[in-house]
């Protein structure tokens, strides 16, 4: 693996060490850490799909077909979700 080298203001660099050291962890894997839990646009379009895939394969749902009375069960179990 390359290594690359990243400009940025000191502070920024300091508070990614601190974090690291207090994870007991080096800043480089820190740096992988982040980078692996943020999201680049084209993998953020790909999520809206996902999601409604998933919700279709558990609960038969699909936010995008128009069913009034689904969406009325969907908005009760939400609120009482939301009560509890």
């Amino acid at each position: 693996m390359l290594d690359a080298t990243v400009r940025t203001r000191s502070a920024t660099r300091d508070r990614l060490a601190s974090a690291a050291e207090a994870e007991g962890i080096s800043l480089r894997t820190r740096l992988d850490r982040l980078a692996a839990a943020i999201s680049i646009p084209s993998e953020r379009g790909e999520r809206p799909e996902r999601t409604r895939q998933i919700l279709r394969e558990w609960t038969g749902y699909d936010p995008a077909v128009p069913d009034a009375e689904a969406d009325a069960l969907l908005a009760r179990r939400i609120a009482e979700a939301t009560v509890a």
